[in-house]
């Protein structure tokens, strides 16, 4: 696993910080944060809580993502996407996904919420890597029917910085 770097093809960007009071970069993805939906065990498909910081003075707004390139489909699973957060939002609280002030994005499962991790039974660990794209227009020019990744084709010329924070699960 983990052979797929979703992000080393896009342009190169500065970076800027990405925490959480739920999750660690390169821990294990709590219970909570497991997907209901997909029928993983205590799952609540609930996401973490999110702060970001020492982004570009020239930031005009975020899109923040959640996405597992380590799916068993060509194009990976996105989770989660909200573009055209305002820049003054530099944070998201545990469990208020749909609460974002943005524009929602249905994920691979079909919803505008966060969907929690639910790798294969047996596939091995994927990594769900939570990325919030600082970029140089208030709004994109994206509705809510743009999927995940047509909004990060619009990345390519608006996105000026990123942030990542990734954690694991794995079904065994």
């Amino acid at each position: 696993m983990f052979d797929r770097q979703p992000y080393k093809d896009l342009p190169d960007l500065p970076t800027f910080t990405l925490t959480s009071e739920d999750i660690t970069d390169g821990g294990t993805a709590p219970t909570w944060m497991l997907s209901k939906a997909f029928g993983i065990e205590g799952g609540e498909d609930v996401n973490p809580q999110l702060s970001w910081s020492g982004f570009p003075e020239e930031t005009k707004s975020f899109v923040v993502t959640c996405f597992d390139p380590d799916a068993p489909t060509p194009s990976g699973f996105w989770h989660w996407c909200v573009s055209n957060i305002p820049a003054s939002v530099t944070s998201i609280e545990k469990g208020a996904a749909g609460k974002v002030q943005g524009v929602k994005h249905s994920n691979d499962g079909g919803t505008d919420e966060f969907l929690g991790a639910a790798p294969p039974q047996g596939h091995g660990p994927h990594r769900y890597i939570f990325c919030v794209t600082a970029v140089d227009v208030e709004e994109m020019d994206v509705d809510s029917s743009a999927t995940p990744t047509v909004v990060n084709f619009n990345l390519f010329t608006h996105g000026i910085a990123r942030a990542f924070l990734t954690v694991t699960h794995e079904e065994k």
